[in-house]
């Protein structure tokens, strides 16, 4: 079988998503929107994984993918959750005001 797209290309893309994730978690101040982007993050490890894969012709990357994408979702209900309670006392989501050990 011939390969219609090389694994390079899926793996500049899983670079250029995880550069644009961790660009989001240094330069933005809003929590969600960091959350999203360590969201972008695992993504793109995603498309690593299942590029090689594909590559070695395999299952156990796509089996690593999948209990990635299930820890990211645990990850995006525990987050939200936090971002909750402490919007609900500090009134802001902002990561350079929140500061849990001020009272």
């Amino acid at each position: 079988m011939t390969d219609a797209i090389p694994t390079t290309y899926f793996l500049g893309l899983a670079t250029i998503l995880f550069g644009l994730g961790l660009l989001g978690v240094l330069i933005r101040r809003n929590v969600l929107i960091v959350m999203m982007s360590v969201e972008l993050m695992l993504n793109a490890v995603n498309v690593a994984l299942i590029a090689f894969s594909r590559a070695h012709g395999g299952a156990a990357g796509q089996g690593m993918a999948f209990f990635v994408m299930a820890i990211a979702a645990a990850e995006a209900a525990v987050g939200l959750a936090i971002v909750v309670a402490v919007f609900r006392t500090r009134r802001t989501v902002n990561v350079d005001e929140i500061n849990l050990m001020k009272n």
